[in-house]
């Protein structure tokens, strides 16, 4: 009890001063949030080690007014520590390799000094120091936000909204032997473990094919508590409104109510915890999407992504940091989009890709603009893969892309086609074929900060104002 007395006061001074920035690094799967947060790491951590030539479009660091940065211990010692030596370690190996993916919660704290302008504290005080808390955790984990506010009957019936196509043929197995349950009989604890597998097998599935709203989302993941039964539940699919009521009014040992029990445990006890400990106390929000990847794979992996990340908006605090939200709650008052793999096109196809960012978002933006704070859309490479060129072919030159292609290890020169600039349609999925390659890392010399496309920009929106 103490020593959570001790963390709120020290939140509270810190928040009253105004010197400590909580940064939440948000994203679906595979969206590259620990490329994001190992990049804006380096690229600080760097800072006057190169004339600062890497961070050109980051005033603070331009003109010199950040004086060092370092790491320093972080102030919650029961959460683990951001890998940043180990993924920058990847880079320098040879041949270089890039970071694994986040299977659990991680932070990492940088202490920013700098030289203090164009405020009346710089009369007191000529150097002062900035506390930056950065969060990184699957992005699995963020699709479980939306089950706070569902009841199980909700939840099963927003499943069956993307129930559907391709999800429905790999649903097959599973699905039918749902079918074929008497939902009010007695439960039978070995049927629902085997029909709980058969759902994560689905889920898996549904994962490697493209598909980003998957719920729940720690069922896709290694962890030692899979037998538990928390974990072994699944959505109840296709029944009418009597068949609910039915059930609600079935024996409380029936198997609705024991799948009933476990979705609410699951809710309580493993998401809620997660929100308040972590996702209600956050300043600014960084949300990260992949729009190629899911273009190469079909219209229903790309809309799953659309609605993934508008689940994102409904669990912020968002609004202005006046001093006294800064003293009682955290409000997000800046938040950026983020199109990553900027890398993975041409230059002249960048507009696009931030154009289709916004639409992807829009209704997430209006309400952050509704809410009064400041909201930008970014397409960025957070460790650049590949260089720009220009090419040659039958006498005319192209602009392209080069680099060592991920499926054959190649070096290669290509034109990686056209990004859609709108949410594309039906018809443009029928009489269109996206293929954006995947690309190996650039090796790194030790005493260099990692190549990137951008990230200079992305820590003038979120960082710049600090200063």
């Amino acid at each position: 009890m103490f020593n959570q007395i001790q963390q709120q006061l020290h939140k509270f001074v810190q928040r009253g001063l105004d010197n400590h920035l909580r940064l939440a690094v948000t994203g679906l799967s595979r969206s590259g949030k620990t490329a994001f947060i190992t990049s804006l790491v380096d690229q600080l951590l760097h800072i006057n080690m190169n004339d600062n030539d890497h961070l050109n479009l980051f005033a603070p660091a331009k003109n010199g007014q950040i004086l060092s940065v370092k790491r320093v211990e972080q102030h919650d010692l029961t959460i683990p520590r951001f890998e940043y030596d180990r993924n920058r370690q990847g880079f320098e190996n040879d041949p270089p390799v890039w970071s694994a993916s986040t299977t659990g919660i991680s932070e990492i704290r940088l202490a920013i000094r700098y030289q203090r302008r164009d405020s009346l504290l710089r009369h007191l005080k000529e150097t002062s120091t900035l506390y930056l808390d950065i969060f990184d955790y699957p992005g699995e984990w963020l699709l479980d936000l939306p089950l706070l506010s569902q009841t199980f009957k909700e939840w099963s019936q927003a499943q069956q909204l993307v129930h559907k196509g391709e999800r429905a043929e790999l649903a097959q197995t599973w699905l039918s032997q749902v079918k074929q349950l008497d939902l009010t009989a007695k439960t039978d604890e070995n049927q629902l473990a085997d029909l709980s597998e058969d759902y994560t097998a689905y889920l898996l599935k549904c994962k490697e094919m493209g598909m980003q709203y998957i719920q729940p989302g720690r069922f896709v993941l290694p962890h030692s508590e899979r037998g538990a039964p928390v974990y072994q539940f699944f959505p109840l699919l296709d029944l009418s409104e009597q068949a609910w009521q039915q059930l609600a009014e079935s024996p409380k040992n029936s198997i609705y109510h024991t799948l009933e029990k476990r979705y609410q445990h699951y809710q309580q006890k493993i998401v809620k915890p997660f929100y308040e400990d972590y996702f209600s106390q956050f300043d600014r929000q960084v949300i990260l999407a992949d729009c190629l990847t899911p273009l190469n794979h079909s219209q229903q992996a790309f809309l799953e992504m659309k609605i993934g990340l508008q689940q994102l908006f409904k669990h912020f605090h968002y609004g202005n940091r006046s001093l006294f939200s800064r003293l009682f709650s955290s409000n997000i008052d800046k938040l950026l989009f983020v199109a990553t793999k900027a890398d993975h096109i041409t230059t002249d196809q960048i507009p696009n890709l931030e154009s289709l960012m916004r639409q992807l978002v829009q209704e997430g933006g209006r309400f952050a603009n509704f809410e009064g704070i400041d909201t930008a859309y970014q397409a960025i490479a957070s460790i650049r893969a590949t260089d720009a060129v220009i090419a040659t072919q039958e006498g005319k030159q192209f602009k392209a892309i080069r680099g060592v292609r991920s499926s054959d290890k190649k070096l290669v020169t290509l034109y990686p086609g056209s990004v859609p600039s709108r949410l594309p349609d039906a018809n443009y999925w029928q009489y269109n074929r996206f293929e954006f390659d995947q690309f190996e890392p650039k090796q790194v010399a030790f005493d260099q900060p990692l190549p990137h496309l951008r990230m200079d920009s992305v820590l003038q929106f979120l960082l710049g104002d600090k200063f």
